[in-house]
């Protein structure tokens, strides 16, 4: 029987060791912890992540007062909008990395979520903003030298023919 006890004692300390250098080896990588409610914890590796994202507001919350819950990937991929006064179309894309292209002009740009709407600079000088409104998307544009508060040059529809898949 004291040699049983001995083998129990022996390999319990060479798991609690082994929990120890994992524990050891964990904290010097970076990483982020997360600690829930129930007190439980999970720790993520910075290098497998993109971004971080935080809500400002529940939606429920964010419904009671009219503010928008729509996020950055409800924006994210292909968009055909007009050119204003009844002219043709063109493509807008939004990439997940926060860069935009178009079809027309100077085709690059940048973008980025601001109260719920995708608002893209233009190289050349350009703004413009796609914003849901009730159940569908326009494109308000404005010309160089505008803000995105001034009064827009034209308002399009807007439709999202090729969402990215999250």
């Amino acid at each position: 029987m004291g040699l049983m006890k001995t083998i129990v004692l022996a390999t319990g300390l060479l798991g609690l060791l082994a929990t120890g250098a994992m524990a050891q080896a964990t904290k010097s990588q970076d990483a982020i912890v997360i600690v829930f409610k129930d007190g439980h914890q999970q720790s993520i590796p910075m290098s497998t992540i993109a971004r971080i994202e935080f809500k400002s507001a529940p939606a429920a919350a964010a419904a009671s007062t009219g503010a928008s819950t729509v996020s950055l990937n409800h924006f994210v991929g292909k968009w055909e909008v007009g050119e204003g006064a009844g002219r043709s179309t063109f493509i807008i894309t939004l990439d997940r990395d926060g860069t935009a292209s178009k079809t027309i002009g100077g085709a690059h740009g940048t973008w980025a979520l601001v109260d719920g709407e995708a608002q893209i600079t233009w190289d050349d000088g350009w703004h413009d903003a796609i914003r849901k409104v009730g159940s569908k998307h326009q494109k308000y544009a404005y010309g160089p030298g505008k803000k995105f508060s001034d009064d827009p040059d034209n308002v399009t529809e807007a439709r999202h023919t090729e969402p990215s898949q999250i």
